[in-house]
């Protein structure tokens, strides 16, 4: 079964293997000794999801959206989120022309191919709720009028879990619209001496302006892991996961299909970042934890004892 499915699988060309190589040095650069926070990265971005990091400030959040936005290529755009911003300010408003005596559409900074909107929490959940369309199906209406994003059209949001004060917790209903939430964490002892001596002596700290893959190249890519092989008993070994969810004690919320579809989605881009033409269950198993823990409510404190504890007792098959 493993030779069909790396027959069938889609091919990566030269270029293709070129540009996700040079994508990764970007963010390994931008944030040092953070491999695999690197990789569940840019699986995200190729299973067309959109990408959630939660953690301490200081830890190189905006420095991360910041490098993969400028290695995308096309439009970047950055939103400052706080209480007092309105939708408008996110989706564009119509303006009326004094000259033509028409309705002219301002665009706002959400038509772009890669959005970060810092700190989302601190916005109001009626400014959060003008991103749900947007990341669901890539548009936006406006005064009835749809207006469409480019197809590569790429979140990243991030939000400090500590500070509570004058912030705004996402719903349910948006958490689902991300594919995964990452935290980076703190870097190892040697990594923070290298960052030390890097920075000596140099007064840009800027993130990299450097592109490693255009919107257009990277539409082709996302089209091609779309068809990446997924064999009947990894199908099977999605829905046992995503039913345990939903049986477990500490689980109010389980898994739904769409987040299903992520998760199998997500599992496809990362065969393909292992070089592989087909899902494995180790696949699922790497890409579990950061995609459950932001679909996932409950009595728990802590959804990653949760997740450890549902990929244990789900049996694996058996992988030739």
């Amino acid at each position: 079964m493993t030779a069909k499915l790396e027959e069938s699988g889609p091919v990566a060309h030269a270029g293709t293997a070129d540009a996700i190589k040079s994508l990764r040095g970007l963010l390994n650069t931008a944030i040092r000794g953070k491999q695999e926070v690197v990789e569940l990265v840019l699986a995200c971005l190729l299973a067309r999801g959109h990408l959630l990091l939660e953690d301490l400030p200081g830890l190189g959040k905006t420095t991360l959206a910041r490098t993969l936005a400028n290695a995308l290529g096309g439009r970047y755009a950055r939103v400052q989120c706080t209480p007092d911003l309105m939708p408008s300010d996110i989706t564009g408003f119509n303006m009326f022309n004094q000259k033509t005596r028409e309705f002219d559409f301002c665009e706002g900074p959400i038509f772009a191919n890669v959005l970060l909107a810092d700190e989302i929490n601190r916005a109001t959940p009626r400014t959060q709720s003008a991103l749900f369309e947007a990341m669901a199906e890539r548009q936006v209406t406006i005064d009835r009028a749809t207006h469409r994003l480019p197809q590569t059209f790429f979140v990243v949001a991030t939000q400090n879990p500590i500070d509570s004060h004058g912030t705004y917790p996402l719903p349910e209903a948006q958490l689902d619209r991300f594919a995964m939430k990452l935290s980076i964490g703190y870097p190892a002892r040697a990594t923070e001496i290298e960052i030390l001596a890097r920075h000596v002596g140099q007064r840009d700290q800027s993130s990299s302006s450097e592109t490693a893959i255009s919107s257009e190249s990277l539409f082709e890519l996302q089209e091609q892991i779309a068809n990446i092989a997924v064999a009947e008993k990894v199908n099977r070994y999605l829905v046992d996961l995503a039913e345990a969810t939903r049986r477990h004690p500490e689980v109010s919320i389980g898994l739904s299909p769409r987040g299903l579809l992520i998760l199998q989605r997500v599992a496809q881009a990362r065969a393909f970042l292992n070089s592989r033409r087909f899902v494995t269950p180790d696949d699922v198993q790497d890409v579990a934890g950061p995609v459950l823990s932001v679909r996932l409510a409950g009595d728990f404190s802590s959804p990653d004892s949760v997740i450890d504890a549902i990929l244990a007792d789900v049996p694996t098959p058996l992988w030739d």
